[in-house]
């Protein structure tokens, strides 16, 4: 099942898309107290799609591709304001010099949890997104602060909706900058997989309905810049799309 939250002229809702049809069936509140249809349903080229949840935090695991295994799940968080839908520009803002892209699988968290053990992770995760985790590389490298180097508004991209029911084990992921591929790999390559990085943040913090856990990125992140265009593919899901924008462009 494909959840995503849409905007009809002025009002916001989630909804149950069916990519056959090409169309939305509108939803009554929001999935992760059930799925409930209002009856009412547009065609998907009329709604304009946004991120498909609104986090209370966004936790992102660091160093989960490669060769250096960390002894523990190394953490970082995003707020809530850096949360953007598909097609909302990226902001490169004044003070960063190097922000990189970063593609990832994200998880969505299902239900108020704490202490979730690995096997029960499956119960309290609704779904899975495609996200980009936007860092200014410049600004995190400087004395290690990776949070604020992550945090400035439009610096998490999700989207383009949630896919439920799906294994995230194996997942082909992709990140394509101006047409080209620059990440090409695998879910299978993350040193923590799903369930042991959504129990271990389970310990570390109460995790919330619509809650978000990016789960690391490939190798390939590079730099962004104005005018850039940047897909996020992961199989099983649907690509995530926006532009790169210089904010101090924008702001006049």
């Amino acid at each position: 099942m494909l959840i995503a939250r849409v905007a009809i002229g002025d009002n916001r809702t989630y909804a149950r898309v069916d990519t056959d049809a090409q169309r939305v069936d509108l939803l009554s509140g929001t999935p992760f107290d059930g799925i409930r249809l209002t009856g009412e349903s547009r065609p998907l080229a009329e709604v304009r799609l946004l991120a498909p949840t609104e986090p209370s935090k966004v936790l992102v695991a660091g160093r989960n591709y490669g060769d250096v295994v960390t002894p523990d799940l190394v953490l970082f968080m995003k707020p809530s304001t850096s949360v953007v839908g598909p097609g909302s520009p990226v902001l490169l803002p004044p003070e960063a010099a190097e922000v990189r892209y970063e593609g990832e699988l994200a998880v969505v968290v299902g239900r108020r949890c704490r202490d979730v053990p690995e096997a029960d992770v499956d119960q309290v995760v609704f779904g899975y997104t495609c996200a980009n985790d936007v860092t200014a590389w410049d600004i995190g490298a400087l004395n290690g602060h990776w949070t604020k180097a992550k945090s400035f508004d439009t610096f998490c991209p999700l989207g383009p909706w949630i896919r439920s029911g799906l294994d995230p084990t194996n997942l082909a992921l992709r990140t394509i900058v101006n047409g080209e591929i620059r990440q090409n790999g695998s879910t299978k390559e993350m040193n923590r997989g799903v369930r042991a990085l959504v129990s271990r943040c389970s310990t570390l913090m109460t995790l919330l309905p619509g809650d978000v856990i990016l789960t690391g990125t490939p190798a390939g992140a590079g730099v962004l810049r104005p005018g850039d265009e940047l897909t996020v593919q992961i199989d099983g899901i649907g690509s995530l799309t926006h532009p790169v924008e210089d904010q101090r462009t924008t702001a006049q």
